[in-house]
């Protein structure tokens, strides 16, 4: 078959599909032949067109508005158009076209010769712009493809193909740069939640809808969002195979760039994800790492972001890019490649020793200034909390800090310290005590993440008291408190006295008010942009430095 060769404007001979229904009934299996532009056969496979596509690395990559200059002609045993699967592949692989070979008789028996030797009718499928009229799915949706109905071999073989191949990547040209204009960020981002035992539906969708605000602050799109159940993850995959095929053609069909999945992946599950769907797959943990690359602003910051992403990245190197070569264990799998990727590792570890080195440093000269302030008895607070709580904003208003404040996740990462008067609680006079902001919590926060920004969170272990702020306008306010909680006990020396208090009170109805008073009678309330609550703040912070 790879001695075959086609004319350029011919999507397939009558001699060339008569000889490849031949071959598929001697052997009693469908045989599969893709064919590139030039006429020339470039793959033969044993199977349907699911079992033999070319997999997505390995293919031409031609940009969002072009096809992958491929066409797949198959041969199937029954009188049917083609079905999902067959059609779902062809568009993961974005062929030029799909053209399935019905044979005559019943299964793959031989009927041979007659007038139309092995093909009974023939199937034409291809992809079809969003655009154009399509049919409708059950569920309302487009389909990303058309076929055509059932046809003879003389009629296909007469197609003109280079008239359809060029109308339809003219359209698909249309559609990109239609959405080029639109979009007004870089990453245009598929959404991936799977929920497993032990997690209830509202924490799910709690930490979906949190994965979507990361994506946003990171700077992508989020275009749509694909939900799986399941008793425990893949462990190659994460999702089941059936669900890695729709996650594929939901990623050709609405163009996105970039999956993200709501939960921690391992090296070798990114690598095999990305393999079956060709476009680059993150985890949660490398979103956040993203987004405070983009946040640090210090050098310290900046040092400690840097620790935390190449601790992330080391585990990942074999196999990630087509730059480096994959570690292997046979013949033709050792020699430069492997030298290269060894080199890279080490490279990184000494580098991470070296920032280790440095975050250490960084922790030796915050000490000294936490040991001046306690001989100068300048009684310190740490303002903790989960991200987007107003942090920020609480230390500006009570301190004139003009901290850089945004309706964003992680909007400031650089721990920021002010001095601020209250009166003393017992005396009245005022004292002087000192405000630290620190970085926002997050539900499950990395351990890279813990392990780098250790200098930071000491500010956290050895302040006199901690203010934990809560977002009382998030609809899963309490499980944020149970988050920070978590977080706090897990670090080591955490026994000062806490004062819990609510902010944003501004933005909530009575009800949700009167349920965190209840719950909460010890807590404060304030809201930090309208100055609500401050003087009572102020007056329970001095209460708690005088139990200190």
């Amino acid at each position: 078959m790879y001695r075959q060769r086609l004319p350029v404007d011919c999507i397939a001979t009558p001699e060339f599909a008569q000889r490849l229904a031949a071959i598929s009934t001697d052997i009693g299996e469908s045989v599969c032949a893709y064919i590139n532009r030039r006429g020339q056969v470039i793959r033969v496979g044993v199977g349907n067109p699911c079992q033999t596509q070319i997999p997505p690395l390995e293919l031409p990559r031609y940009g969002a508005g072009r096809l992958s200059g491929i066409r797949c002609i198959a041969t199937q045993a029954k009188p049917q158009p083609p079905n999902e699967a067959s059609l779902t592949a062809m568009v993961i692989q974005r062929l030029d076209a799909l053209v399935e070979l019905t044979l005559t008789g019943e299964g793959f028996e031989r009927r041979g010769g007659g007038a139309t030797g092995y093909v009974q009718e023939t199937y034409l499928a291809h992809l079809a712009p969003q655009s154009a009229e399509l049919e409708e799915r059950d569920e309302g949706s487009p389909q990303p493809w058309s076929y055509s109905p059932p046809m003879s071999l003389d009629i296909l073989s007469k197609q003109d193909f280079l008239d359809l191949v060029n109308s339809l990547e003219a359209e698909f040209q249309r559609e990109f740069v239609a959405r080029e204009v639109d979009a007004t960020k870089s990453d245009r981002v598929l959404l991936v939640g799977v929920m497993t035992n032990g997690t209830s539906p509202e924490e799910f969708e709690d930490s979906l809808a949190e994965l979507a605000r990361l994506v946003d602050t990171a700077g992508g799109q989020v275009l749509q969002e694909l939900r799986q159940k399941r008793a425990k993850p893949h462990s190659q995959t994460v999702v089941g195979a059936g669900k890695v095929r729709e996650i594929a053609l939901t990623v050709q069909t609405i163009g996105a760039n970039l999956i993200a999945f709501s939960r921690d992946l391992s090296p070798a599950q990114v690598r095999n994800l990305e393999a079956q769907i060709g476009v680059r797959v993150v985890d949660r943990t490398e979103v956040i790492l993203d987004i405070f690359a983009q946040r640090a602003r210090s050098g310290a910051g900046k040092l400690q972001v840097e620790l935390a992403q190449l601790e992330y990245m080391l585990p990942r190197l074999t196999g990630r890019g087509q730059a480096m070569s994959r570690l292997g264990g046979g013949i033709g799998t050792r020699g430069p490649g492997e030298t290269k990727l060894e080199t890279e590792r080490r490279a990184i570890n000494r580098r991470i020793a070296r920032l280790q080195q440095e975050v250490n440093q960084l922790q030796a000269h915050r000490a000294r200034m936490r040991q001046r302030r306690q001989e100068q008895e300048v009684p310190s607070v740490s303002i903790v909390g989960y991200t987007n709580a107003g942090k920020s904003t609480l230390l500006n208003a009570l301190t004139n800090a003009e901290v850089y404040i945004a309706d964003q996740l992680f909007a400031t990462l650089d721990p920021t310290t002010r001095r601020v008067a209250i009166a003393d609680a017992i005396t009245e006079e005022l004292r002087t005590i000192v405000l630290t902001d620190t970085v926002g919590f997050i539900q499950e926060l990395p351990p890279s993440l813990m392990d780098a920004f250790r200098a930071t969170l000491e500010e956290v272990t050895q302040a006199d008291a901690l203010l934990h702020l809560v977002d009382l306008s998030h609809p899963a306010w309490q499980r944020q408190i149970r988050s920070v909680n978590q977080i706090l006990r897990e670090m080591p020396e955490i026994t000062q006295p806490i004062l819990l208090g609510f902010n944003k009170i501004d933005r909530v109805d009575g009800e949700t008010l009167e349920e965190a008073k209840e719950q909460f009678p010890e807590a404060v309330f304030v809201s930090a942009r309208d100055g609500l609550g401050l003087e009572t703040l102020r007056k329970r912070l001095a209460q708690l430095i005088c139990h200190c």
